[in-house]
């Protein structure tokens, strides 16, 4: 396989791609919850206890140089079938991928439609290095000028104001005589790509992806990584989201010791790893049943996605 190239798949594995309601979730639940084995998932966590600390970005590197082989690389083409609304956008849409990792979300993406630019930021150089190497080798993907990584850590820092300066958001994201004030250009800075003289941003993002992005950091840092995500979208915009929801099969296979909260998991390499209730967001839990095709086994998997439409100005 050359880069991120990929097979064609036959008319029943696309079909069977999409699926999201193999079984109920209630019914995995009761299943979940008379299984005596399971309990410790389903008992209160001390109060008293800290809050986990975010992963380092040492981790998530280490992470990433383990399945750093183009066999780690899955396309996720359920996401246009899951966001037509990326495939629907007009004129020159702006997405912002907040996680990025190998590039499985952004090459979907960009395939999807010429006039679409990706921003896409990891808090993993190296990873952020094979990500561009996927993504600029895979075929039937024009990358150059409209995929831009770069490096940082959303539940720390806050997103480059060369995405959407403060001057721009205060004019609501329409487009101005931004050479009638030289105040703002400060913002440029070092950024990955290239801004015209009179400008000092790309003026805002229309759609922000975050793809089993959040629960990778702790719950109580949820919030504030959304606000400063959502400070760069530009009103109207959406936030496109999809990630593991309670009971799927990866949480039931952590061990009481890598418990660190409710939902809440640390694994050995130091990755971290939350798991979603309706309870927390109102959305929809999408069940698919797979196969793994070495042993034969069923496996069930929960995950919940949802899309966010950012207030319009009054």
């Amino acid at each position: 396989m050359d880069g991120g190239g990929e097979r064609g798949i036959t008319k029943k594995e696309a079909e069977a791609e999409y699926h999201c309601h193999d079984f109920e979730w209630e019914d995995l639940r009761a299943d979940v919850e008379a299984n005596p084995s399971f309990s410790y998932h389903l008992s209160p966590f001390p109060t008293t206890t800290a809050s986990p600390q975010p992963p380092s970005s040492e981790a998530w590197r280490s992470f990433h140089r383990r399945h750093a082989s183009g066999k780690f690389f899955k396309e996720r083409r359920y996401l246009l079938k899951e966001f037509p609304e990326l495939l629907n956008s007009k004129g020159c849409a702006k997405v912002l991928e907040v996680g990025c990792g190998n590039g499985s979300t952004v090459v979907p993406i960009l395939r999807c439609s010429p006039s679409i630019t990706v921003y896409a930021c990891d808090c993993s150089e190296d990873t952020l290095e094979k990500a561009n190497e996927i993504v600029c080798n895979t075929q039937g993907v024009d990358a150059k000028d409209r995929f831009h990584p770069f490096l940082l850590d959303v539940s720390k820092e806050k997103l480059p104001g060369w995405l959407f300066c403060k001057y721009c958001q205060s004019s609501n994201g329409k487009v101005v005589e931004l050479s009638l004030d030289s105040s703002h250009l400060h913002t440029r800075g070092k950024n990955p790509i290239s801004l015209k003289e009179d400008e000092c941003c790309v003026r805002g993002i229309d759609f922000i992806t975050m793809i089993f992005t959040l629960s990778a950091i702790p719950f109580n840092t949820i919030p504030a990584t959304l606000e400063r995500c959502v400070s760069v979208l530009k009103p109207g915009g959406l936030v496109l989201f999809r990630d593991y929801g309670v009971y799927d099969m990866t949480m039931l296979r952590f061990l009481p010791h890598q418990r660190v909260g409710f939902r809440e998991y640390m694994r050995s390499d130091g990755t971290y790893s939350y798991f979603f209730s309706l309870d927390t967001l109102e959305l929809e839990y999408c069940c698919v049943r797979s196969v793994n095709r070495k042993n034969g086994k069923n496996m069930q998997r929960v995950w919940v996605h949802g899309k966010f439409k950012k207030p319009t100005s009054q």
